[in-house]
């Protein structure tokens, strides 16, 4: 009897240390990510999906995807261009650039209702971001896609990682449709967005 009792110790003594031992390493840096070695965290899946295509503001050059149920030659895929506008059938032009999925679907049925159609149903959807650059300092500098929730950690680790020439604390970002590079911090997670042109500079020290 005494033995039988001494077993089950030994084994929750086991467990309890096994279990210990899985939350501990659960904590440790994954170092056979290439972006962990690097000092890089790509965003986490949750992070990403935490700002969707529908909360997601549309900025030029990003594409979407409208569909008019019950008007097929309206329906298909749209490009938003240079001036944040996109031409729709039976609805024209249309400022699209600063406004959700959502807001964008709201407009169109509104500038459809009772002119062209009764009682539209629209259904607007993101179909492709507007593409991030990164140059400088990066191993395989280039063009790359980009997802909410990007951040420029994220596109140092697309982009291969720094050099060993590399200014790993600050980075500078010239916005789409601007001329003018502005310096950020690369001590925080910095956020991009569709068109961004992120350069890497060379450390001087």
């Amino acid at each position: 009897m005494c033995v039988r009792v001494g077993e089950r110790a030994i084994r929750y003594i086991l467990c309890a240390m096994s279990l210990f031992a899985t939350v501990a390493l659960a904590g440790c840096n994954d170092y056979s990510n290439p972006a962990s070695a690097t000092g890089v965290q790509l965003a986490s899946a949750s992070s990403i999906s935490a700002v969707g295509p529908r909360t997601y503001v549309l900025r030029s050059n990003d594409q979407i995807r409208l569909q008019i149920y019950g008007e097929t030659n309206a329906s298909g895929v749209y490009t938003i261009d240079g001036g944040g506008a996109v031409s729709i059938p039976l609805a024209g032009r249309i400022h699209a650039a600063g406004l959700t999925a959502a807001e964008l679907e709201r407009t169109i049925t509104k500038r459809l209702n009772g002119t062209v159609l009764t009682d539209p149903h629209v259904n607007v959807q993101v179909a492709t971001y507007g593409p991030i650059y990164i140059r400088g300092e990066v191993k395989q500098p280039g063009q790359f896609p980009y997802v909410p929730g990007l951040t420029i950690g994220d596109a140092v680790a697309l982009a291969g990682g720094y050099t060993y020439r590399a200014d790993e604390s600050t980075a500078y970002v010239r916005p789409a449709n601007s001329g003018r590079e502005m310096a950020r911090s690369l001590r925080t997670d910095v956020p991009v967005s569709p068109g961004d042109s992120i350069r890497i500079s060379e450390s001087y020290f």
